[in-house]
């Protein structure tokens, strides 16, 4: 019995962050996993921007309206549901990552979520727990399933390295070159076929 867990942001759908950097013209939100391995140091970093510019969850949103997901995403996505058992796993929250899922179809999606006050300001975030997605790929061993992975940041590395087969996907040259050992793709098609082939 497998399941496949895959990252969200720069997988499956474009880098919110950076989106929302671009379009407040705001160039050090465009900072994500890729560059900054401690998520909470991340976190707290991009949270002391939004406050010091006055924004919120509302502008995100707005811009989190306007994203579809990468070309391909949803029928990658669909053809491997078909096949096999699939969660999302990401260190996003679910404020964002919730208008993305309806236009994947609804996979499950395993995430963290934002407190926030009455005007939409984000006054903090809530993990679900700790090294999220390790922890999740240990849970679903831990009730009989092998586990396959795919993601491109930092933070999907340690999901990646504890699965029976990983893979890097539209990720950085600088992870490439760190982490020769795994396997890396750019199109859906060759992600595809070398998960069901360890399937």
């Amino acid at each position: 019995m497998n399941f496949v867990c895959l990252d969200m942001e720069g997988v499956l759908v474009p880098e919110i962050w950076i989106a929302f950097a671009e379009t407040s013209g705001i160039p050090a939100l465009r900072r994500t996993t890729r560059d900054e391995p401690d998520y909470d140091k991340l976190m707290k970093w991009r949270l002391g921007i939004l406050k010091e510019h006055g924004l919120g969850l509302p502008e995100i949103q707005a811009v989190i309206a306007k994203i579809d997901p990468l070309p391909g995403a949803r029928d990658f996505l669909d053809r491997l549901r078909a096949r096999t058992q699939v969660a999302v796993l990401s260190d996003t929250f679910e404020e964002f990552a919730m208008p993305l899922m309806a236009k994947l179809n609804y996979p499950t999606i395993l995430c963290n979520s934002l407190e926030t006050a009455e005007n939409g300001e984000i006054t903090g975030y809530k993990m679900r727990c700790p090294q999220s997605k390790l922890t999740t790929v240990k849970a679903l061993q831990s009730m009989g399933y092998e586990t396959i992975a795919a993601g491109d940041s930092y933070n999907d590395l340690a999901m990646i390295q504890a699965s029976k087969a990983g893979f890097l996907f539209k990720s950085t040259d600088a992870i490439k070159a760190a982490h020769p050992e795994l396997p890396a793709f750019e199109e859906f098609d060759d992600l595809l076929n070398a998960i069901q082939a360890a399937l």
